[in-house]
């Protein structure tokens, strides 16, 4: 089935995965790049147009933190969060048009996002509470527990990368193959349903990633509240 999957970049420079995932990526930060500029280059007092769009994100990037570690820290980690929001909204959105393929539908590049959150929450961890703080946290509240509990704590944060990956991918490769098999049995006008629906599951796995980064990044700062 991948085989008749037909798209520009792959006409251009072949269908190789390394081409079409690294073309179809640049050609997603192109769009976050030209929406940020578009938001950003007259600013005014009362938002219009892109600019109030922009706007309502990042508030609600912000809102989205605040309920999970507080506005003040909500505030400092938006950038990197709102930035992966973007990325990852922008990525599902291309492969809903014929002729364009997700980044996000290849496993490396969602294992790429998914390793950036956990070494980013885990270095924040360690440089806020300290390298022998944060891991003694993973032995649990008594001494004893200790030995069960290190192991099955780094299991689970090791499972987070699997989780943010796997569930990112094979979202959006469903959804893929689903367009790419509407599209071969009925005519082009009548999967406007269809394509609905596929945009708010793009939506939603962009805001699941998004929590979860705030999630994950509230657990390593926030381990003496987690404590009490």
């Amino acid at each position: 089935m991948e085989g008749r999957l037909f798209t520009f970049f792959g006409a251009i420079g072949g269908h190789g995965q390394e081409w079409i995932i690294l073309s179809h990526y640049i050609l997603v930060i192109a769009i976050v790049f030209l929406v940020a500029r578009a938001a950003t280059r007259k600013m005014q007092l009362v938002p219009t147009g892109s600019q109030n769009v922009m706007e309502a994100y990042i508030g609600g990037v912000i809102s989205m933190g605040t309920d999970t570690m507080g506005e003040e820290n909500a505030r400092r980690y938006m950038p990197l969060i709102a930035s992966l929001g973007l990325v990852i909204f922008v990525s599902n959105m291309i492969g809903i048009v014929p002729g364009f393929e997700s980044p996000t539908a290849n496993i490396n590049f969602t294992l790429s996002l998914a390793l950036i959150v956990f070494v980013y929450y885990n270095f924040l961890g360690i440089k806020k509470n300290g390298v022998g703080a944060y891991f003694k946290h993973f032995m649990g509240p008594m001494p004893i527990l200790a030995p069960l509990m290190f192991p099955i704590e780094i299991i689970s944060h090791l499972s987070r990368i699997i989780s943010l990956s796997f569930r990112l991918f094979g979202s959006i490769k469903g959804d893929d193959m689903f367009t790419m098999v509407l599209l071969m049995l009925v005519p082009w006008i009548v999967p406007i349903s269809g394509f609905f629906m596929l945009t708010a599951f793009g939506f939603l796995q962009a805001f699941i990633f998004m929590i979860l980064t705030y999630v994950y990044i509230a657990g390593s700062i926030m381990m003496e509240h987690e404590d009490h």
